[in-house]
């Protein structure tokens, strides 16, 4: 079972989302800003990037106000300190590489707070290039297709004539992986088809997976956690794969 989705299901059945809402709107007004700069403009119509992050965060119930602030900040408008995208690399518990996403207005405030979290949980920090070559850039569709007459098997085919790299299915949810440019010819065609999306971003796939021991495992997954709740972390992906066994213990 992949990290990526086995982690996510843990996140949601610990309730972190709704918990920590005040942050998960910090992250994702920091995603609009980031698209705004990086991506081509203000316009979700002229910018993919940020169609994307504005339909993630209506979908958390972020407020207008809230976004549209979100989308000023990133034309640098407003007394805000400007962002910046950066990763950093390194190593978890069991040689499990992280790919760490952050979206920061002080480098050196986030570089210590990202190195001091590795290291406390006796991973290493890694020079840029130690670990990316690890990872491809993705595009990722998520699809729940819980409470429909949908097969997997079918959605997987049309997903595949899409344009689609590869799916996984885990029940009733399907991954599917995309290249990062044809992101949204393949959601909007499965749109079409009346496939429920339930989420489509930028993700960094691992070239494969490693599945430590028991212990390790854990370790990896109370490292990620704990990365992911610093301010300026957005997102953390590894080659982690984990057993239901595991995924159920730390859930």
């Amino acid at each position: 079972m992949s990290g990526h989705s086995k982690w996510h299901t843990i996140r949601r059945s610990k309730g972190v989302v709704d918990q920590r809402r005040g942050q998960l709107f910090t992250k994702l007004a920091r995603d609009i800003a980031i698209a705004v700069k990086d991506g081509g403009g203000g316009d979700p119509e002229m910018n993919f990037r940020l169609r994307l992050a504005v339909d993630k965060a209506r979908g958390n119930n972020m407020p207008n106000d809230s976004i549209q602030r979100a989308i000023e900040r990133g034309l640098g408008k407003g007394n805000e300190a400007a962002l910046e995208e950066i990763y950093y690399e390194g190593y978890g518990p069991g040689g499990i590489a992280l790919m760490i996403e952050a979206a920061t207005d002080n480098r050196n405030r986030t570089n210590s707070e990202v190195r001091s979290t590795i290291n406390k949980a006796g991973g290493n920090p890694g020079e840029p290039g130690s670990v990316s070559w690890m990872f491809e850039l993705k595009g990722l569709i998520s699809i729940d297709l819980s409470g429909t007459k949908l097969d997997s098997d079918e959605v997987t085919l049309l997903a595949i004539d899409a344009g689609a790299d590869d799916v996984e299915a885990h029940d009733d949810d399907l991954e599917v992986y995309t290249d990062w440019t044809g992101l949204n010819t393949v959601r909007q065609a499965l749109l079409d088809q009346g496939v429920p999306v339930t989420g489509a971003e930028k993700t960094m796939r691992p070239k494969t997976l490693v599945q430590p021991d028991e212990k390790e495992a854990l370790a990896v997954l109370r490292l990620v956690e704990k990365l992911e709740d610093l301010d300026d972390v957005q997102k953390v992906y590894t080659n982690l794969d984990i057993t239901e066994e595991v995924a159920a213990k730390y859930a």
